[in-house]
Parts: C-alpha cells; structure tokens; sequence
C-alpha cells in the first residue's frame, strides 16, 4: 500500500509541474553569428552547446566549434568532377549522414575521420530533401521527390549500413505536382517508431507511418497549396499527438495566409492559426525542448518568430535571416544559413 501511495503522489507531482509549467515570454533575441565564406547551410545536426555538424552546398561537411572557431573539414567529391550539394544529414550517434540533391543522389556515411559513399541513385527526377533516424538509432529515413507516383523514401534497419528505396506499392499515390522541399532538413518527424513527412506544391499533405516507414497514411492540411512554391515546408511534434506545420509561398514570402497549421490528434486533422497574421513565409519550425509544446520558433528569410502558446499567436524577435534551427537544450539553438551559423541562447 505503501508504494501504491507513493507511486500516485509522484504521478500527480508529474501532472502538477506539466499543468503549472509557464512558458517565458520573450520579446528579442540576440544570435551570435559566425561567417561561413562560399556555402549556404541548410542542414545540421547538434552535437552541444558548443559544438554542431553541417552539411553544406559546396561539398563540404565539417563540425564547428566556437569556442575553438575551428571546424574539421571534409571536402567530398564524387567521380573528381561532381561537388556533392547537401541538403540532408542525420547522425544515430556512431555516424553521420550526408545526403544531396540532384542527380546522381548521393549518400555518404562519415565516422572515425573517413567518408564513404554508401548509395548511389540516377534518375533524371531525383531529388531528395531530408533525412532522420528514429529513436533507436537502428532505423532511419530519407524522402525526396517522386520519381514515379509516389514519394522516393529511403529506409534503413541496420543503423545506416544499407538503405533500400521502398517501392511505390507500398506507399500511398502523390498527385502530379505534389513534392517536398529541400529548405531546412526539418520536413521529416520521427517519434518513437512513427514517422511524419510534409509535402507541398500541388497538394500540401502529411504522410504517416507508425512501423518506421513500412505502411503509410495520408492526411490533408488547409496550408496553402496549387502552385510549385507553395505549401508545408517544416514540421514538428511535441508528443504523439501534438504537432505544427509551417511554410507558405516561398515566390510570396510576405504573405501569412493559410501558413501556419496544428494538429491534436497526431497529424490526421489540421487548424489553421495565426491565418493572416505574421509570422509569414518560414522554411523551419522548432518546439523549444522540455517546454510541454508551448514555445516554438520558426525561422525564414523573413526573420525569427516565437510563439509561447503553442503556435497560437507569435511575436517577431530578430530579423535575421536563417533557413533552420535546432535546439540543443531549452535554453540554447543553433541555426544556419547563407554563408553563416548561428547560435542563440535564451537567457
């Protein structure tokens, strides 16, 4: 009886500290911006508060250090004529990946000071867009745009040793016109063993598996749709079923009608917020960590949003111009973009 008490006292402790959490209200930010010559950034992955990984446009992939200001570099070309343009990277904690755009798709997989290209793929409409692990380290995902009817998805089981492309009959039919986009590595989520991808263009939708990419659902959003440059361009999820798409039209980049979407049962339905309200056009948005969904930011070349209840309504706090953020802690981010990195702490 005893240990049933104690159990229940610290269960209602844990839902007490949830419901009384107070997301902070911030009004201006200030990012320490580090120069980064001839490459554009869109794709990194957080090692601390001191430390990230990047993946750049010039073939480049190499850590960065501030306190140091040094960053081991790779330079990786393909047949000494191809610079490999990322866009993509993920780590499962013993390697990192790099994946480009483009055709030929190349994938490489870097550990212990070397690099090797593990995937080749040639087709005159490849082009892939971002790439996670899963949780357990062991499984891992990357899509890009149809090459047939169907988004190309890329899946690994063995922490990244292999990768298979998964065919179309086992994935649900994307409509002509319907792609992703390569913006910030942030259109793919992964939870547990449940993965979410966002589309844009003709259609903008989600695509759901809960069984690490094997099956799939498709879900429609009311985010802006139709034309090439419009639809979802970043996703997250706070829990299983609590999640913010972000986007808009990146040939309109001041309009904020129908950019900005929340789900509350894991993706299947969406509601419009913050719909003719700034922010506008973002290419990524990020919950802050440990802050139970509440606060997000989401970054563009339209500057840095933050919102602290959930997306419902957001304050513009830096016009700096980043294509994505990730967050190492509550407190601390960093970000890229053209030719620069960036590192914001919340104080």
């Amino acid at each position: 009886m005893k240990r049933i008490t104690v159990f229940i006292f610290a269960f209602l402790f844990f839902i007490s500290c949830k419901e009384n959490y107070q997301p902070r209200s911030i009004d201006k930010i200030t990012i320490q911006e580090f120069k980064m010559d001839s490459m554009s950034i869109r794709a990194i992955q957080v090692v601390n508060e001191n430390k990230v990984i990047y993946a750049a446009s010039n073939g480049e992939i190499g850590l960065f250090e501030d306190q140091k200001k040094s960053k081991p570099i790779y330079y990786l070309k393909y047949q000494d004529s191809i610079v490999p343009n990322f866009r993509s990277i993920a780590s499962n904690g013993n390697a990192i990946f790099a994946l480009t755009i483009g055709n030929p798709a190349l994938l490489f997989r870097v550990s212990n000071g070397e690099s090797d290209l593990i995937y080749i793929e040639k087709h005159k409409k490849i082009f892939y867009d971002s790439m996670k692990f899963f949780d357990d380290n062991l499984h891992g995902i990357a899509v890009g745009d149809p090459t047939e009817n169907c988004a190309s998805i890329l899946l690994t089981d063995d922490g990244g040793k292999t990768w298979n492309k998964l065919s179309c009959a086992n994935l649900p039919k994307i409509e002509e016109g319907e792609a992703f986009f390569a913006a910030s590595n942030t259109n793919i989520k992964t939870f547990g063993s449940t993965v979410w991808i966002a589309s844009g263009g003709k259609k903008a939708r989600i695509l759901k598996s809960t069984d690490y990419g094997n099956t799939w659902k498709i879900f429609d959003t009311p985010i802006i749709q139709g034309n090439g440059s419009q639809g979802i361009y970043s996703i997250d999820f706070a829990d299983e079923n609590n999640g913010i798409v972000i986007g808009g039209d990146y040939s309109n980049p001041k309009a904020n009608i129908a950019n900005k979407a929340i789900t509350k049962d894991g993706g299947k339905t969406w509601m419009l917020v913050a719909d003719g309200k700034n922010p506008n056009y973002k290419s990524c948005v990020q919950y802050v960590p440990k802050t139970n969904g509440k606060e997000a930011f989401a970054v563009g070349k339209t500057g840095i949003s933050f919102s602290n209840d959930g997306g419902i309504t957001w304050k513009q706090v830096a016009n700096d111009s980043y294509y994505t953020i990730q967050f190492v802690n509550r407190n601390t981010a960093w970000l890229s973009g053209n030719r620069k990195i960036g590192k914001l702490v919340l104080q």
